[in-house]
């Protein structure tokens, strides 16, 4: 998992690291590195001699860096412009370099960008851009190079006007972003939380990260961890010569009523998608469920299904007595449980909260933003990895907390952020799908934390697999987890 750090523990981190070195090192590498991959991107624009580039330069070490990296692509041919939004407070060396390196001071943007480089604030910027800088932000879309395609922007370190350890942007009175939309961030020595979390995320872009030596000087704990493919790789169980079908886990479903059969059959779906060895169903819906996965041994009652080793419950399960008599029946069981849809909701109005602190067995909870409300009485608001672990502590559970960028905090503080969200899974019943693959991951054996950070990666994989042969519901998704699944060892 790669991990994310909190605006004070870079600094430190970068404190520590520049007592050891001869003055401006630390600055040398990041432009290097933020030079390096300008100069690649040029290349695909017709290369970087004669290249027109814009630097957008705020007073600082970010613009420091951008001023000295301008300085690299000048000496290579670039035709290097740099706008000053604080003339008398720019990076005096950082200045210096770029005249002598044949750079021109502007105060407008040229006719031609091929690049820009957005150096405007670093992250010690706070409450989005300034009106100039705004302005200046929002034009960018409109600028176009030598081959007439809109201007490459890069962000040095963050997206300048972003909230860096939140990834909440402010907006302006006309509801758009106050901050900088990049093509591609490039972050010095560590990620940060808005690049991976919130809307600030999305206004990233692709992320670089250039190593500058600071990995060693980070202290304590990240804010977060993003987590990877080889972490899904790593965490997989595997299958042996001894393996069968109880050893493998049992995963038991009480989701979908008569009314909602779907949520049941999509349930049930992505649970024999993971890696148990059986499904045992509980519910209104066995006829359909039987009719759709026939594997599957279906009974009417939590209490009639027999022994598993995880349950998934709520998707479709209605909120009246009789379904708060099977959520009751799902929480006193003595394995890990997946609360989803209409459990949270009788959590909260069959005032059982309280019963979850008090279990010894692993829970995890699956809200979107409005269930979080209901069990919150209020928004996640614009810390959602800090609402996530806030939930986390109280309910004494996991909490997957759904969105573009999905959060997963745990009771002891731990935050996870899942970087294969997309737009597509906004649409109904690709929840129940993931409660589904969550629960047979718990089942497996696998930690809950950790079977809830897999399930959410490849969920959003299974998600973008599907979108490829057109707009998606939730039996593609479904349908999809299996050859993302097949790429696992």
């Amino acid at each position: 998992m790669e991990p994310v750090w909190r605006v004070g523990d870079v600094r430190a981190a970068e404190a520590g690291l520049m007592a050891t070195l001869p003055p401006g090192t630390l600055m040398q590498r990041a432009a290097a590195g933020l030079a390096r991959r300008c100069a690649l991107l040029l290349e695909d624009r017709g290369g970087v001699y004669a290249a027109q580039v814009l630097l957008l330069v705020g007073s600082g070490d970010n613009g420091g860096d951008t001023l000295y990296a301008g300085a690299r692509l000048a000496r290579r041919g670039a035709a290097v412009s740099a706008l000053l939004l604080t003339p008398g407070r720019a990076h005096a060396e950082g200045l210096a370099a770029l005249r002598a390196a044949g750079g021109r001071l502007v105060d407008r943007p040229p006719a031609v960008v091929d690049l820009v480089l957005d150096g405007i604030v670093g992250i010690g910027g706070t409450g989005g851009l300034r009106e100039t800088a705004d302005q200046l932000a929002a034009s960018l879309v409109r600028h176009c190079g030598r081959d007439g395609d809109r201007a490459t922007v890069v962000a040095v370190d963050v997206p300048s006007g972003v909230a860096v350890d939140t990834g909440h942007v402010p907006l302006t009175a006309s509801g758009r972003p106050s901050a900088v939309r990049a093509d591609v961030t490039v972050a010095f020595g560590a990620l940060k939380p808005a690049l991976v979390v919130g809307p600030a995320a999305e206004l990233a872009g692709h992320v670089e990260l250039v190593d500058i030596g600071l990995r060693p000087w980070l202290r304590g704990s990240p804010a977060l961890r993003v987590t990877e493919w080889s972490d899904v790789v790593e965490w997989w169980p595997r299958l042996g010569a001894s393996s069968e079908k109880y050893a493998r886990g049992v995963v038991g479903v009480a989701t979908g009523s008569a009314t909602y059969p779907g949520a049941a059959v999509l349930s049930v779906g992505g649970a024999l998608a993971g890696p148990t060895g059986m499904v045992r169903y509980a519910g209104g819906a066995r006829a359909e469920v039987l009719h759709q996965h026939p594997s599957v041994i279906a009974t009417g009652r939590v209490a009639d299904a027999g022994r598993v080793q995880a349950w998934i419950c709520g998707s479709g399960l209605g909120t009246g007595d009789a379904s708060a008599a099977e959520l009751r029946a799902v929480l006193s069981t003595p394995v890990p449980v997946v609360l989803d849809a209409d459990a949270l909701t009788l959590l909260v109005d069959g005032k059982l909260a309280d019963r979850l602190r008090d279990r010894d067995a692993p829970i995890v909870v699956t809200p979107h933003d409005r269930e979080y409300a209901r069990l919150c009485g209020e928004t996640p608001g614009a810390d959602r990895v800090s609402a996530a672990l806030r939930l986390a502590a109280w309910m004494n559970a996991v909490v997957l907390l759904k969105g573009d960028r999905t959060i997963i905090g745990t009771p002891d503080g731990r935050a996870y952020v899942n970087p294969t969200g997309t737009p597509v899974l906004a649409t109904g019943g690709t929840g129940d799908v993931l409660a589904g693959l969550l629960g047979s991951l718990l089942a497996a054996g696998l930690p809950a934390d950790r079977a809830a950070a897999a399930a959410a990666y490849l969920h959003g994989l299974a998600g973008r697999e599907a979108a490829r042969s057109g707009p998606v519901t939730a039996p593609d998704v479904a349908t999809a987890l299996r050859p993302v699944l097949a790429r696992l060892p």
